[in-house]
């Protein structure tokens, strides 16, 4: 991400009428309902005898009722849109399509209360309501690692990380999925009460206070199904059919008959990620599973993959993973006592990715920049930490 992204604004007042203790959770038709009964769970029962401090939970209807649930149970909020003018903190635990517009209603309400100071949170898709209200511009975030091409697509000035389990950005907060969600809730009773009463939370939840790791062990190594009707699908298809190979993106531009500066654009409006970023990702991939299945060295693993050199693995795989090539062997291995690494000839990618014809990139991008130097690439060389972002890795 480029060190120039909007600092979160610090310090914004609270409005009088507003209350810190005061949490509203809003919810809309079509949400699924696990994701929203994590913050009326965390913020909406009384845990004061485990020295856990006490909120009080609003829970308010973003549209009119009554509410129905991904499976098919019926709700009635007992607040409206109104009662969000109350509150400190104000939760969107999901959104019910990742394609569709939020109220008009709901999301004038989401700026106003962050007008007036209210710290706004969305939990795994709730990012694309905030985004919808404009509330990520120019700031990181992050969601599910599925959806996060889509995010960072449809909203290109949001700062997308599909990394990261959750991103604090000061007033404004998103998490990735289902799980993330509790670690980002336990994350803001850490920030207003300390670590003492979030781990008191936590062992109640029976969860971890902490959790380390972020969503790169979960992400797809495949791209979004829309590009296979695409022109692009084939060179996508060429380039990891070779990347054994040592070539370039000015290669893969000439395989579309297109400038460099034309195919960049395409490629970013395709998959929302840089091409320069989606193929360090690709190799990168492409190395774990080498280190993974077979016995070659780091020096060979970086041959195999593409790499001009060990020197570049060893960094675009840091910098990707959190960990050098060898390490994450040795840790791999670990977890796999006695397990059997299938010969080297089983990890060809045209036998990894039977489904290039739904290819679907694991390079997640967000935000316009620099062609020549990713800026918001998910998994770009160059992440440097943006001003007041506490982030769980």
């Amino acid at each position: 991400m480029s060190q120039d992204s909007a600092a979160p604004e610090a310090g914004r007042k609270l409005s009088g009428r507003r209350r810190r203790e005061v949490v509203a959770v809003l919810l809309f038709s079509g949400g699924p309902i696990f994701e929203s009964s994590i913050p009326l769970s965390v913020f909406g029962i009384d845990r004061q005898d485990a020295g856990v401090p006490r909120y009080r939970l609003l829970v308010c209807a973003g549209e009119d009722g009554p509410l129905r649930t991904t499976g098919g149970l019926e709700l009635t909020a007992p607040y409206g849109l109104e009662a969000i003018s109350r509150a400190g903190t104000v939760v969107v635990p999901a959104w019910r399509s990742i394609t569709s517009p939020p109220p008009a209603e709901a999301l004038d309400a989401l700026r106003r209360a962050h007008e007036e100071g209210a710290r706004i949170v969305g939990l795994c898709t709730g990012a694309f309501v905030l985004a919808a209200a404009g509330l990520l511009d120019g700031r990181p975030a992050t969601t599910h690692w599925m959806y996060a091409p889509t995010l960072a697509k449809r909203y290109p000035s949001v700062h997308v990380d599909p990394r990261e389990l959750f991103v604090d950005d000061g007033d404004v907060l998103t998490s990735a999925g289902t799980a993330a969600g509790i670690d980002l809730c336990l994350h803001i009773v850490r920030t207003d009460h300390g670590a003492e009463a979030a781990g008191a939370l936590a062992r109640r939840l029976v969860v971890p206070p902490r959790r380390s790791g972020g969503q790169e062990r979960y992400l797809d190594r495949s791209l979004p199904e829309e590009i296979g009707a695409d022109p692009l699908a084939e060179v996508v298809a060429w380039a990891l059919e070779h990347l054994h190979e040592q070539f370039d993106v000015e290669t893969l531009a000439a395989r579309a008959y297109m400038s460099r500066r034309t195919f960049d654009r395409r490629f970013r409006s395709l998959t929302g990620s840089a091409p320069l970023q989606w193929l360090i990702t690709q190799r990168v991939l492409q190395a774990q599973r080498l280190l993974e299945t077979s016995d070659y060295s780091v020096d060979e693993v970086a041959g195999r993959c593409g790499f001009r050199s060990p020197v570049a693995l060893r960094g675009h795989f840091r910098r990707q993973l959190g960990s050098s090539p060898a390490a994450y062997r040795a840790a791999y291995r670990a977890r796999r006592p006695g397990s059997d690494a299938p010969p080297p000839e089983a990890m060809v990618p045209s036998q990894l990715s039977p489904a290039v014809r739904r290819p679907a990139p694991a390079g997640i991008a967000a935000g316009p920049g620099d062609p020549g130097r990713p800026h918001a690439d998910a998994f770009g060389p160059g992440r440097p930490a943006l001003p007041g972002q506490r982030t769980v890795h």
